[in-house]
């Protein structure tokens, strides 16, 4: 192949990278381990692009052999989950942080990783953003790893059956008894609806300033008022979650008082709005990375705040700022 043809290979090969991301963070619940499997996928294409006849289109071709590699990846049988996927809610008052070791945890990703970044249909885009949602991904985990293709293939991207079959090598029969089970595991597991959030209307966006200001003011009052009275709070790497808003609030007027003073930088994760937490500097010269924050909402107010801790991780994968200085400005290392 020239280089012109190697050119034009890469190209056609990278058209497909953000949806094929979207696909492997569905069946891997990690953006590392998804763009860690694309790229994989991107190296096995190249190597056989020579021996690619055409039979099926580029596209199911690519698919397929992501599908290997996720399949692969998943052989170990561990599944990521939310906190409240694997414990029991604690009541603030006697509430104990407790860290779990990796690979436990379903990690957030940013929007522009997996869904499109120009959609035509706003309402594909808009089924897309709910099925990369951290309690829908957390449900995906429940499934064995072929059904997990299968329901992310038909009812996710919409395949035919018989272009699954084709990329899973089996019947048409397999795949929609496959398609059965797995959604009969996740109506055992239902996912709670979350409010249409592309774009946020004015009223989710008066609802997001209006936690910002009672969170950065840290007023539990107001807090309280904008907060389902069953919202829940979790925050990976540890296993305590909270449920109730009395306990959310409880807890952070005890242990989590440390969140004190800290800003908000709003940012997208998981088809939802989400917040860069930092936190405030002992000398007050700025403020230093502490949470990603992924929020649910439901109904005109917030049901679940989802606070992933490892700033390491995830500062850097949202690209957000190393620091913000004492005005709240954001700075780089």
């Amino acid at each position: 192949m020239g280089e012109a043809g190697a050119t034009v290979a890469d190209a056609c090969l990278e058209e497909y990278r953000r949806e094929l991301t979207g696909y492997c963070y569905r069946m891997l619940g990690s953006p590392f381990e998804a763009e860690d499997a694309v790229q994989d996928t991107m190296v096995r294409a190249w190597r056989a692009l020579g021996s690619f006849e055409g039979r099926s289109s580029l596209r199911s071709w690519l698919y397929r052999i992501a599908t290997n590699v996720c399949l692969d990846a998943l052989d170990a049988g561990h599944r990521r989950a939310l906190p409240m996927d694997l414990t029991a809610p604690q009541p603030a008052a006697s509430a104990v942080l407790k860290a779990r070791a990796e690979p436990t945890w379903l990690e957030p990703v940013p929007d522009a990783r997996v869904l499109p970044a120009n959609p035509a249909d706003p309402a594909e885009t808009a089924a897309l953003r709910d099925s990369v949602r951290l309690a829908f991904v957390a449900a995906l985990q429940r499934l064995p790893a072929k059904q997990r293709a299968v329901l992310i293939l038909r009812d996710v991207l919409a395949w035919r059956a018989r272009e699954v079959a084709e990329l899973l090598d089996t019947t048409v029969a397999g795949v929609n008894s496959a398609l059965q089970r797995a959604r009969a595991t996740l109506a055992a597991h239902p996912v709670r609806p979350a409010d249409p959030l592309a774009p946020l209307d004015p009223g989710q966006r008066a609802l997001l300033d209006r936690y910002v200001a009672a969170f950065e003011g840290y007023d539990m009052e107001a807090l309280t008022a904008l907060l389902h009275e069953d919202a829940v709070m979790s925050m990976p790497p540890y296993d305590l979650w909270l449920a109730g808003r009395e306990n959310v609030t409880g807890w952070m007027l005890g242990t989590g008082a440390v969140c004190r003073g800290s800003r908000l930088v709003p940012t997208v994760a998981n088809g939802a709005p989400a917040f860069a937490q930092y936190h405030p500097e002992p000398d007050g010269s700025g403020y230093t990375p502490w949470a990603v924050q992924v929020m649910d909402l439901d109904a005109g107010r917030v049901r679940g705040v989802h606070c992933f801790l490892d700033t390491a991780r995830w500062f850097p994968l949202f690209e957000l700022p190393a620091r913000l200085d004492a005005e709240g400005r954001g700075m780089g290392d």
